[in-house]
């Protein structure tokens, strides 16, 4: 009998029928593999415990620890808490006494608050050569105790054990109920609603290629859904004889089942078809709702359109009734600008997307032509502006408008008037007479606001400029008796900067007429006086300095100074032109040619005993005929201190002779008083200056304008460097002294006086910065 178990132990083969499981991390083994792969283990590692009976061997996969009836606990764990540190009865119990003097009692765990856990770490042994999981859980009840943690993997692994045990016996033998789980149709919904969204990664899933090496023969699949269906097939095995006690099992139809579930399932897909279908429909109608308002406003809007557009032809036909010929109530402009005053203010849209171009030359322009027939512009030049000002506010476009045709036939005011208005415009034009300018000035005046400005560019460049060039040419400023500047100068708000070309040639024209000219004759100021402001500073003062200044140099040659008996008709001649010509040109001429003779007639006179009243008389009478401008000339003012110092000298040197009572004083307190003056005067200009600075603000200085004198002096000082300070405890006719550099100074009243060697003699503020440096 030993050798027929023997034989039968060993010839038996494994089952390679069986399915093959995928699980994670491992690859799940059938039940008979399993126990023949335990029955291995304990016949190649014994364990010293008694051998389990058969009937205790489970058939199918359990969870939890591999805890057998025969074991008093854990394989691999300690058996009691008894039992812990038992090993230190064969030492001298070294540990034990470590941790009781740190304070550890036994059966209580480790750490300040004896969080420790009480048993040490328990093993479990694993049935088979599985991966970790493939035989369950793999937790130990003291791990479960210590860590209650509720572990996914541990429900999925029972659910996957209730599947699967689903396919196999009962064996009990008993028969199991049927479950059955019913479903609402909102449940299907939702989960059609669901798998719609995990369609697409599903569908990739779907088409990936799967190769099964797990059986004795490859298999190929092309989705993961065929390998799990694989595990739903029930099992081949062959039925087991029943025993005694079993009864027997009914009928299985799994052909019938798999093909009730198919219906099931295609009764559940068409649901969910048909609510994606009633959604989809619902959507449509909102979608449909929506359009219908919008077509709505939109028909609504078009019948508007229609109605005003229709409103508008019966007018503009009504136009074309009324401008036929013999119609008794005949269109005017005035009631034909009321109508497109109408169709702008009622029908907007429409008329601004009428083409107005067309619709003015058909309505407007015949009845423009009739209105400017008999119209003469330079005697009535503001006939048709009201009407033509209306006209443009109705035709003209908000855009600005080159000079190229092309923009005439996108405005219809422009071309309005450029074809109707010009015409008139270029024949009066023809027969006008540029000296005559009065009349066209006051035309193109009135009309400068109305006329399109390229038009009057036009005009005015091609029109009236040759006309005015042509008239240049011929005139003649020695017989014509009407001075040039008064058909000229008419133009210039409105030509300005075009008249610049005619300049030249009146210019060579007026000097070629002042060849033979004398200052005598007053009326070469009165035609040149209109030029100034109109010709350019450097033009005009080149003018003066090649056709005048000869001529005043002559006639100031020709004045003869005589103190008893003087002619100043000569000096009035050339005085006169103070205001035509420039002030240092004006001093040049003196200096030149008056001051040599005046100072020789002075020292002549103070040589012969003189009477200093009538020399002071003198002087003052002369130095009354300059005005201010002049006399602050640096060189005019430098000649009469000339004289001054002459008289001075005169009046010093005659030490020995006889000297007229208080002419010494007479001369001082003379010279005193023109020489405060002149730095009274000097003051002023600069403060004036000062003031003109911070009201025009120029560069960094305009929030430092000096407000009085001193200021001055102190905004002088710090520009050239100069050290501006009062002295402390010296006053001078109780006005504070300043240092000045090393100049010692004090002001009264807006002069500066300086410390001379006997006296304080005033100063300029531009004298003064000179002495310092």
């Amino acid at each position: 009998p030993w050798s027929r178990i023997n034989s039968l132990s060993f010839c038996s083969s494994r089952d390679y029928s069986a399915p093959v499981s995928f699980v994670s991390a491992g690859l799940r083994k059938a039940a008979a593999e399993e126990l023949s792969d335990e029955d291995s283990d304990d016949d190649e590692k014994p364990v010293k415990q008694e051998e389990i009976p058969k009937e205790f061997v489970p058939k199918k996969l359990k969870t939890g620890g591999n805890f057998k009836p025969s074991q008093k606990g854990f394989v691999g764990g300690s058996k009691s808490f008894v039992d812990f540190g038992s090993w230190e009865r064969h030492t001298k119990g070294i540990g034990q006494k470590l941790l009781q003097k740190m304070g550890y009692v036994p059966g209580r765990g480790l750490g300040k608050n004896a969080q420790g856990i009480i048993n040490p770490i328990e093993a479990k042994q694993r049935k088979g050569k599985g991966a970790v999981g493939a035989y369950g859980s793999e937790r130990t009840p003291q791990s479960l105790q210590d860590f209650p943690v509720v572990d996914s993997e541990e429900e999925a692994e029972e659910e996957f054990q209730k599947e699967l045990s689903q396919w196999r016996k009962d064996p009990n033998g008993g028969k199991k109920k049927p479950k059955y789980s019913y479903k609402t149709v909102e449940e299907l919904k939702a989960k059609g609603r669901i798998n719609k969204q995990l369609a697409a990664p599903q569908k990739e899933l779907s088409q990936v290629k799967v190769i099964d090496m797990t059986g004795r023969e490859q298999k190929v699949y092309y989705s993961y859904s065929q390998i799990s269906h694989k595990h739903n097939i029930p099992d081949d095995s062959p039925q087991q004889p029943l025993g005694k006690d079993s009864k027997p099992q009914g009928f299985a139809l799994p052909e019938l089942e798999h093909n009730l579930q198919l219906l099931i399932d295609i009764t559940e897909q068409e649901i969910i078809q048909s609510d994606r279908q009633l959604q989809y429909e619902r959507d449509m109608v909102v979608n449909l709702s929506h359009e219908i308002q919008k077509m709505a406003e939109v028909l609504s809007h078009k019948e508007k359109a229609i109605s005003n557009l229709s409103k508008v032809l019966d007018m503009v036909e009504e136009c074309e009734r009324r401008m036929q010929p013999g119609c008794e109530d005949p269109l005017t402009l005035d009631e034909c600008a009321k109508i497109f005053e109408t169709l702008q203010d009622k029908y907007y849209e429409e008329y601004r997307m009428s083409d107005r171009v067309d619709l003015a030359v058909a309505i407007v322009y015949p009845l423009m032509k009739e209105y400017f027939k008999n119209w003469d512009p330079l005697k009535d030049c503001t006939y048709g502006t009201e009407i033509i000002a209306k006209w443009k506010s109705l035709l003209e476009n908000n855009q600005l408008l080159s000079h190229s045709g092309q923009d005439l036939s996108t405005d219809a005011f422009h071309r309005l008037m450029w074809e109707i208005w010009m015409p008139y415009v270029r024949n009066i034009v023809a027969r006008w007479q540029p000296r005559n300018c009065g009349s066209m000035v006051d035309f193109l005046d009135s009309w400068v606001n109305v006329v399109p400005v390229w038009i009057l560019d036009n005009i005015l460049d091609q029109l009236i400029f040759p006309k005015l060039q042509k008239e240049v040419e011929n005139w003649n400023p020695l017989t014509d008796t009407v001075p040039i500047h008064s058909w000229i100068h008419p133009w210039l708000p409105l030509m300005q900067a075009r008249l610049e070309p005619l300049y030249s040639p009146i210019r060579n024209k007026l000097a070629n007429a002042l060849q033979k000219w004398h200052p005598s004759d007053s009326s070469a100021k009165l035609i040149l006086q209109p030029w100034k402001d109109v010709f350019t500073p450097g033009s005009w003062e080149a003018f003066m300095v090649k056709n005048i200044v000869p001529k005043l140099g002559m006639c100031l040659n020709e004045l003869i100074i005589n103190p008893h008996q003087q002619h100043m008709d000569a000096f009035y001649w050339v005085i006169d032109w103070e205001g035509m010509i420039s002030v240092s040109s004006l001093a040049g001429l003196l200096e030149k040619h008056f001051f040599p003779k005046w100072l020789q007639v002075l020292c002549s006179w103070l040589s012969n005993s003189p009477n200093y009243e009538e020399i002071t008389k003198w002087y003052l009478g002369w130095k009354s005929m300059f005005s201010d401008q002049v006399l602050a000339h640096p060189s005019i003012k430098d000649k009469f201190n000339e004289a001054l110092d002459i008289m001075n000298r005169a009046v010093s040197s005659s030490v020995g002779g006889y000297m007229q009572p208080g002419a010494r004083e007479n001369i001082a307190y003379l010279t005193h008083t023109e020489r405060r003056k002149d730095f009274q005067y000097e003051a002023m200009q600069e403060r004036r200056e000062a003031e003109n600075m911070a009201q025009r603000g120029i560069g960094a200085a305009a929030g430092s304008v000096p407000m009085n004198f001193k200021d001055l002096i102190q905004t002088k000082a710090e520009e050239h460097n100069i050290v501006f300070m009062p002295i402390i405890g010296k006053r001078h006719e109780g006005k504070h002294l300043y240092t000045f550099g090393r100049i010692v100074i004090y002001i009264d009243r807006g002069v500066v006086f300086v410390q001379g060697e006997k006296t304080w003699v005033p100063t300029s503020l531009q004298s003064l910065i000179d002495m310092a440096k």
